[in-house]
């Protein structure tokens, strides 16, 4: 099977080393084809120089392509089986327009919540689309969305053996949408340390809930990325997550790296049929749902029984469930399977 992995333009690179949640899934679908026997092409300019020993790179993007010329050729003589691609380009004419030339499937995975496809994106079979959570495939109903848990690798982040950590850790992009202060609340409410990792996307909202942010059992780590980013979350006694009230998770990254790292989840979610829900387990974390109309206070007293909670599960255990729940070969087979 030959499969065809695209990058798109973006600010992150190809795989990135931190953040950056849909180049980090094509990475993990790449290296998933990969193991699971498939000859991988990444195609697109924006993947890293340094695998092209490794990797076959094609730096050709089908929407930059003029209909009957060589590049049109070569790409359609390549004769892929299966491409894999960012969300928005089922949708976008030019994409598709070469991609009808190549008798050949497209998969991809919604990372969006909001993203809004053209009717004739998928089909459910020769165009597939694949979404995280019962609350994102009933979003997304309209284009016979396929359920999966989606698998994000970053370059050198293999995890080490788990072991049991020490303080609370939550990890992400460091604005209202992920609410970080409720996680920094009920590690407060226990008497234990948060450390949070990752870029800020807000100043105004870090002003906003500076007195609780910067509080003293709360270390600002920055955003990391490769061992260290691992190390990190491996390190941690629980993974806090949250978000806020009105946001729709579309398939979070964080899920997959904490369980595969070893470390159980604590999940605060406002509404049933979450991403939280979807991927973890009794074995593997403990999910708080809150009534939205209660206070962020009432929440984190709810998170924090929730911390108590997966604080509890066995680390090993936890792993060896997230390297299966979350293979990358898995993963990739999934998506390169039709649906009977």
């Amino acid at each position: 099977m030959l499969v065809g992995v695209c990058d798109f333009p973006g600010s992150y690179a190809f795989p990135p080393a931190g953040y950056g949640g849909i180049e980090r899934w094509l990475w993990a679908v790449a290296t998933g084809a990969r193991a699971a026997g498939a000859d991988v092409h990444l195609l697109g300019p924006g993947w890293l120089a340094d695998l092209e020993e490794d990797w076959v790179r094609k730096p050709v993007r089908l929407e930059d392509v003029t209909p009957g010329t060589l590049a049109e050729r070569e790409l359609r003589d390549a004769r892929y089986d299966l491409l894999v691609v960012g969300h928005e380009y089922p949708s976008l004419p030019d994409w598709t327009r070469t991609w009808s030339e190549l008798d050949c499937d497209v998969a991809t995975f919604q990372h969006s919540p909001v993203f809004q496809h053209t009717a004739t994106a998928f089909d459910g079979q020769r165009s597939r689309l694949y979404c995280y959570s019962p609350e994102m495939t009933e979003r997304y109903a309209d284009h016979r969305p396929i359920p999966e848990l989606a698998v994000h690798l970053g370059l050198r982040e293999e995890e080490p053996p788990a072991t049991a950590g020490t303080d609370l850790v939550w990890l992400g992009r460091i604005d209202e949408d992920k609410a970080p202060h409720i996680a920094v609340r009920a590690a407060q409410i226990l008497g234990r340390r948060i450390r949070i990792v990752g870029p800020v996307f807000d100043e105004e909202y870090v002003r906003r809930h500076e007195r609780l942010l910067t509080a003293d059992h709360v270390k600002w780590i920055g955003e990391l990325g490769g061992p260290d980013k691992t190390a990190a979350i491996a390190e941690a006694s629980v993974f806090v997550y949250t978000y806020a009230r009105a946001y729709v998770e579309a398939g979070a990254a964080v899920f997959g790296e904490s369980l595969r790292a070893g470390t159980p989840m604590a999940a605060l979610t406002w509404r049933d049929g979450t991403c939280a829900q979807a991927a973890l387990c009794d074995e593997t974390g403990a999910v708080a749902v809150v009534d939205p109309r209660e206070d962020d206070e009432t929440a984190a007293r709810r998170l924090a029984d929730a911390i108590a909670q997966a604080e509890s599960l066995d680390h090993r255990g936890v792993q060896d469930i997230g390297m299966r729940r979350f293979d990358p070969a898995r993963h990739f087979q999934a998506m390169a399977t039709r649906p009977c």
